[in-house]
C-alpha cells in the first residue's frame, strides 16, 4: 500500500504529526491507532477550500448534509474496538464500515484491518470516496453503494463493525452479521439530541453492551440515494 501523499503548509507532514500529538494528549493510547491516524493524509478527503483545516480536531462538512468525523472520534472508536481487558490490543480482522462518507475512516481502518468493506448510501459521496482512496492505493478496502442499515450480507460475518451515524437502536441485520467474539461500535441516540458511543460484543451468552462517551453524529438513514 502507498499512503505517501504529501502536503505543504497546513497540510504538511509536520501538521499531521501535531494532530497525532493532540490525540495522544487527549487520551488516545493505542500506538497503532495513532500511527494509522498519522499515516492517512486527511486533507485528501476534504474539499480543497477546507484543506487548511483538515488537521484540526473538528468535524468538517462534506456536502449532502454529511460530515467527516473529527479525528479524536475516529481514533477513539477504533481504539475501543481494539481494546482488551488484558491491555493487549485486538486485531480488527475483517471490518465493515457503515457510512463511508468521503473514505477517510475507511482509509484509517485499512491501516489496521486485513479487509475493509465500507458501505455508503449516497452515490455521489461514494464516488468521491473512490477517487480519494484510489490515490492511496488501498486495494484491500472495498466500497459498496448500499443501505447501511442492512449491512453487507454477502461479505458477512465480520470481526468488527463500525457505524459512523447515529441510530435509535442497533439494526438487527448488523448484529446477525457480527462474527462470534466480534465487536460492533456505533453512536446510539437517546432522548432529544443525546448520543452515546456504544460497544456491543457477541459473546457465547449473547450480546453484551458497554456505553462510553457522549458524541454527535448525523442520523443513520435507510435506503440509498
Amino acid at each position: 500500500m502507498n499512503t505517501q501523499v504529501h502536503g505543504i503548509g497546513m497540510t504538511s507532514q509536520r501538521t499531521r504529526v501535531r494532530m497525532v500529538e493532540r490525540l495522544r494528549e487527549s487520551g488516545i493510547r493505542d500506538e497503532k491507532v495513532l500511527a494509522a491516524m498519522g499515516a492517512v493524509p486527511r486533507h485528501v478527503f476534504v474539499e480543497q477550500a477546507l484543506a487548511h483545516r483538515a488537521y484540526e480536531d473538528t468535524a468538517l462538512p462534506l456536502g449532502f448534509q454529511q460530515t467527516i468525523s473529527q479525528p479524536y472520534v475516529v481514533a477513539r472508536m477504533i481504539e475501543l474496538l481494539r481494546a482488551s481487558k488484558d491491555g493487549t490490543p485486538r486485531e480488527l480482522g475483517k471490518t465493515l464500515e457503515i457510512g463511508a462518507g468521503c473514505g477517510y475512516q475507511a482509509a484509517v481502518l485499512g491501516m489496521l484491518s486485513k479487509q475493509v468493506y465500507a458501505v455508503e448510501r449516497i452515490a455521489p459521496l461514494l464516488a468521491k470516496a473512490r477517487v480519494n482512496l484510489r490515490e492511496l492505493r488501498l486495494t484491500h478496502v472495498r466500497l459498496k453503494h448500499a443501505d447501511g442499515m442492512l449491512g453487507l450480507k454477502e461479505a458477512a460475518p465480520f470481526d468488527t463493525i463500525i457505524v459512523a451515524a447515529a441510530a435509535a437502536r442497533v439494526p438487527q441485520s448488523l448484529l446477525e452479521q457480527l462474527a462470534p467474539g466480534g465487536r460492533l461500535i456505533l453512536p446510539l441516540a437517546g432522548g432529544g439530541s443525546d448520543q452515546v458511543l456504544s460497544l456491543i460484543e457477541r459473546q457465547p451468552q449473547g450480546f453484551v453492551e458497554t456505553r462510553y462517551d457522549a458524541v454527535r453524529f448525523v442520523p443513520l438513514l435507510p435506503g440509498v440515494e
